[in-house]
């Protein structure tokens, strides 16, 4: 099956086994999504709770919970998709009841050779409600068949982009009426793609044929960046200023990036520079256009003012950050927050108006490994996500306090209040992403591909 065809979701393993296993590098790569059967008992509004499920456990032999979730779907990528986004798009805002759901995902591709490697734009569609015990008992007395009714499975549809070397970082943005996406290279290029062929594809059958015909290696870059010396994996669209980007290295440069017109961009040739080590992720202000945050394996957390002199623009520093590298930073979209995970599995949030003088108003330590995605609620903004390599994503809300009246012995008892659930299942969770536009919704990313799910704590 050509990874350029609209497929259709598999979902039980006889049709998985009746799969060509054809070894081109245009073979599917997007292979399924999975619809989680609800478990016995499970009970569509069960009281918000913390959902913990034992983390000792062989995770591959893990139970889902259903009475956890909403919704719960597996989006199997063939090849390691380890960094993805979200696009917006125009089906509306705050649509995270009506199912069943659509949304669409761009994933980078990382495997070992430097060629096979793919950007690939995905539609998943038709995403269904779990549901109840009692809803699939009444429809397997209904039904002939034990095969889920067609014109309720999930599908999946993918437009791939060739790409040069796995992707270490993808991050999307939208340019007036065109959706963008920037790909962080293992060989230290940059580059940018205008999605609209795509998104066409995805969306007009004769589109995706054209598009097949023509194949996936002859996209090109709209624009190439090689003025990093080395690879790297921070990289951020401005939210304020249309087009401007800013990308980190390993080599502790970071650059700014300007769009001009003619379709092109202006980088500018002098790196920003302070940080000692690796930059490892960036975040602009969601307030302020020239200000720009950083985090490095050097332990600190860096806030710049991307108006002055590069070598001149950092403004504050605050070191130590954490114990180790610090991996990932997050802004808080409407409180002066940033939120941290670093190598030491811990969390901290950090408040602005202290920085860099004051200590953390907060530290979470309950990941036993590096945290590797923090990500703000688009709109609760006291609740945040993440992910570790500890194989898990965690839900957390800073309102939370505990209860007083909780009784001694509790299972819960010497767990941080703050923490709403405990999502597992997953290998090497690398990226954890809301839907901005179905808020509660959101998607992690894993060796084996993606989790799209909603929870009954958030």
């Amino acid at each position: 099956m050509a990874i350029d065809e609209v497929s259709e979701i598999i979902s039980s393993d006889e049709e998985e086994n009746d799969e060509s296993e054809d070894d081109e590098e245009e073979e599917m790569e997007a292979e399924e999504i999975e619809e989680v059967e609800p478990a016995e008992g499970a009970e569509e509004n069960s009281t918000t709770r913390v959902y913990l499920p034992q983390a000792g456990e062989d995770q591959e032999n893990l139970e889902c919970d259903e009475s956890a979730y909403i919704c719960y779907h597996v989006i199997k990528t063939g090849s390691p998709c380890l960094s993805f986004d979200i696009l917006c798009d125009d089906l509306g805002e705050d649509r995270a009841d009506q199912f069943p759901l659509t949304m669409t995902v761009v994933a980078g591709t990382e495997v070992k050779r430097v060629t096979g490697n793919q950007v690939l734009v995905m539609k998943l569609a038709n995403m269904q409600k779990n549901k109840k015990k009692e809803e699939k008992d009444e429809d397997s007395e209904e039904s002939d068949s034990e095969s889920e009714d067609e014109d309720e499975k999930p599908v999946l549809t993918c437009a791939p982009i060739k790409h040069s070397g796995g992707v270490n970082r993808l991050k999307v943005t939208t340019l007036g009426s065109y959706q963008f996406a920037a790909s962080w290279s293992e060989l230290g290029k940059v580059h940018l793609w205008d999605l609209s062929p795509q998104l066409e594809a995805l969306n007009d059958p004769r589109a995706m044929a054209a598009y097949v015909q023509a194949g996936s290696g002859s996209v090109q870059p709209e624009f190439t960046f090689t003025g990093h010396a080395h690879e790297g994996f921070a990289m951020q669209w401005s939210p304020l200023t249309s087009g401007m980007l800013a990308t980190g290295d390993i080599n502790k440069n970071i650059y700014l990036w300007k769009p001009m017109e003619g379709g092109t961009w202006n980088v500018d040739k002098r790196p920003f520079t302070g940080h000692t080590a690796s930059v490892e992720d960036i975040q602009w202000s969601p307030t302020e256009s020239n200000v720009l945050a950083s985090c490095s394996a050097d332990r600190s957390i860096r806030i710049w003012d991307m108006r002055a002199a590069p070598n001149k623009a950092c403004m504050l520093t605050k070191n130590d950050a954490h114990e180790s590298d610090v991996n990932v930073i997050g802004w808080n979209k409407t409180d002066p927050f940033i939120l941290s995970g670093g190598d030491d599995g811990k969390l901290r949030v950090w408040d602005l108006r202290q920085f860099p003088d004051s200590s953390p108003i907060c530290t979470f330590k309950y990941h036993t490994a590096p945290i590797t995605s923090v990500e703000w609620h688009p709109t609760d903004h006291s609740v945040f996500a993440a992910s570790s390599e500890d194989h898990s994503v965690s839900q957390w809300d800073l309102a939370v306090e505990r209860d007083d009246t909780e009784e001694e012995g509790s299972e819960t008892k010497d767990l941080p209040p703050q923490l709403l659930f405990l999502h597992l299942g997953q290998q090497e969770v690398k990226e954890v992403h809301w839907h901005a536009q179905m808020p509660g919704v959101m998607a992690s990313a894993s060796i084996a591909g993606l989790n799209v799910f909603r929870t009954v704590s958030v």
